[in-house]
């Protein structure tokens, strides 16, 4: 079965391009400190705002900080605050879905509601308001992220599991007494993980474009520590005279959520049994 899942993999251009781009950016991202030609933090204002060039490949910023520096010190915060945030969204999403779906009753009742409510709000004004009340820093971007990102995966993982708990090897598996948790994440999460992986996928994309929006209103990652999109900040004040500090930063974005895409895509296709 994975030997048919690679080959499905291996035909997919775009989600071969996809995983080539997120492999490069992960070793960017663990290399980072190494790579930087140029100290991120470091001022210099006689270099204030000079464009590209050999010695600052992707110019510097309105304090004269090389930008190619930070914005590969800015690689890892963005792929970190994407991780923690969907694994913080898989823990509470799939234990609830699992659980909702495999009870059901006044349980699943209740999780549904809560599911519904949270739907409900705005997430983006919910996240504003979080942030305003415990302060804006990584750490916080991170939780309130995966904290506010996990009712729609929990809604899915329901639903898969209502679809399997009635089949035959998981009444088996109630009738010879084993364990529920070991009915739950033994033998019902194998399989829903295809849906799961490929959501999981796309959150990590969505998560790297919340935290770009918030650092850029700047309620996310706080100066001086680099994040793309405080980096776009300061790019607004300065977008006549000084490009590159928007362009760089958004090509980063662009390229990384695209790659994150095409990878949640090509994993759907090879993992859904219709084709």
């Amino acid at each position: 079965m994975i030997r048919i899942y690679l080959e499905r993999f291996k035909q997919n251009r775009f989600a071969i391009i996809g995983f080539v781009v997120i492999g490069i950016l992960a070793v960017l991202a663990i290399a980072a400190p190494w790579l930087c030609p140029r100290d991120p933090s470091a001022q210099s204002l006689m270099e204030r705002l000079a464009g590209p060039s050999r010695i600052h490949w992707m110019g510097t910023d309105d304090l004269g900080r090389d930008v190619f520096s930070r914005l590969l010190m800015g690689t890892r915060i963005s792929l970190s605050v994407g991780f923690v945030a969907v694994a913080i969204e898989l823990l509470i999403g799939v234990t609830l879905g699992l659980c909702a779906g495999f009870f059901g009753g006044n349980f699943d009742t209740f999780v549904m509601r809560l599911v519904d409510i949270m739907l409900s709000i705005p997430t983006i004004f919910l996240i504003l308001a979080v942030l305003a009340f415990l302060g804006p820093n990584i750490y916080n971007v991170m939780a309130v992220i995966g904290l506010t990102a996990w009712p729609g995966l929990t809604r899915l993982v329901r639903g898969e599991c209502l679809s399997i708990r009635e089949r035959e090897y998981i009444q088996a598996a109630k009738i010879s007494g084993i364990s529920t948790p070991r009915i739950l994440f033994v033998h019902l999460l194998p399989n829903v993980i295809a849906p799961i992986l490929v959501s999981a996928t796309l959150g990590v994309a969505g998560a790297i474009l919340t935290e770009s929006a918030l650092s850029f209103l700047g309620l996310g990652v706080q100066p001086p520590t680099p994040s793309w999109g405080n980096i776009l900040t300061i790019g607004r004040d300065y977008l006549h005279i000084a490009w590159w500090l928007s362009v760089f930063p958004t090509l980063a974005i662009l390229v990384t959520v695209l790659a994150f895409n095409l990878l949640g895509e090509g994993l759907r296709d090879v993992l859904d049994p219709r084709t």
